[in-house]
């Protein structure tokens, strides 16, 4: 299984002032903004990220963290195989990600997506 990236994901409830401080006091920039989450990156290592959540649009939690995988239906295969809790199924986004949510031994929910 091949791991591309991931992304901390912090829900607030204060979207504005959160990302604010992350741009004024440690110097991310905004690259998405779809209102409910910004993700933010450093404008000299873009892969670098960090994403604010104040819900998911789709999902009945904020996941603790993303992970961006090469094979997002082979991730989803294990997972199931495993035993683990599917917290939101395999689905293919309007924003255009196929991801599903899955709660680690810990109690972490964690959002395991491949972008389309």
């Amino acid at each position: 299984m091949s791991i591309k990236r991931v992304v901390t994901d912090l829900e607030t409830q204060s979207m504005d002032r959160v990302k604010a401080f992350y741009v004024q006091v440690l110097g991310f920039e905004v690259v998405m903004d779809h209102g409910w989450i910004v993700t933010l990156a450093d404008p000299e290592r873009p892969e670098v990220q960090l994403s604010l959540m104040t819900h998911d649009e789709t999902a009945p939690v904020v996941p603790a963290a993303s992970i961006e995988v090469e094979d997002v239906d082979a991730a989803y295969a294990a997972a199931k195989a495993s035993g683990a809790e599917i917290v939101h199924e395999l689905t293919d986004e309007p924003w255009g990600v196929r991801r599903f949510f899955v709660r680690d031994p810990g109690g972490h929910v964690v959002n395991v997506l491949s972008h389309r």
